[in-house]
């Protein structure tokens, strides 16, 4: 059976078991209510078999516990019946569970080697080896476009550095060698009203020793 379900496509195979199923479930269902049908047939028997007894009529109450007896041997039967069916339902369900798991593998597998084919390892090594080509040859470029030109390649990088440290040295020297500077004093805030009084009293004083030493002078 699994074999024939493998080999089959996955929607025919799973209308197959759900078309199997579903005969099996109305075959179960069907013999149930046999199985009622004679379980009522039996108690009927013996409610007869028990009239028979109060009526004396043992041969009749005898038949009644036989045909009692048939009727629990079908309904044995029967539930044999419905107990192989559960069973073979069971099986087909876990069937179709297997098939559709292994489906689903199946595809994941498939999936996976077209991903595989599409992006193999020689494929990423190759595409590495160019874009670390295609960045040395971007370095190259840079380097090449920085690179000086015309008179500019002439000149001599260590020469030109000396000469910037004997500039940088005679800057030195020459801020060295310059006079100390003293540094303005600050002015000083005087009120409005004090600074007209103050240069008046100096005037008059200077008028003063003019004048004294021009009396000296007169006197001798």
């Amino acid at each position: 059976m699994f074999s024939r379900m493998f080999g089959k496509p996955k929607q025919e195979a799973n209308a197959s078991a759900v078309t199997t199923l579903d005969k099996l479930n109305e075959t179960l269902e069907m013999l149930e209510k046999k199985e009622k049908v004679l379980i009522k047939k039996a108690s009927a028997e013996v409610e007869k078999a028990k009239e028979f007894t109060r009526a004396k009529n043992k041969r009749a109450a005898i038949q009644c516990l036989k045909r009692k007896r048939l009727y629990e041997q079908q309904i044995e039967q029967l539930g044999n019946f419905q107990l192989r069916i559960h069973d073979q339902m069971i099986m087909l369900e876990g069937a179709k569970a297997t098939t559709e798991t292994v489906d689903a593998l199946r595809t994941g597998a498939k999936a996976m080697k077209a991903m595989q084919k599409a992006v193999n390892i020689d494929d990423v090594d190759k595409t590495m080896d160019e874009i670390n080509e295609q960045t040395e040859n971007m370095k190259q470029i840079q380097e090449a476009l920085s690179a000086p030109i015309g008179a500019a390649a002439d000149f001599d990088e260590d020469e030109l550095e000396a000469e910037l440290e004997e500039l940088e040295g005679a800057e030195l020297e020459e801020q060295l060698l310059q006079p100390a500077t003293t540094a303005p004093a600050a002015p000083v805030y005087v009120p409005a009203g004090r600074q007209q009084t103050r240069p008046a009293q100096r005037q008059n004083t200077e008028e003063e020793d003019e004048l004294a030493a021009l009396q000296a002078e007169m006197a001798l």
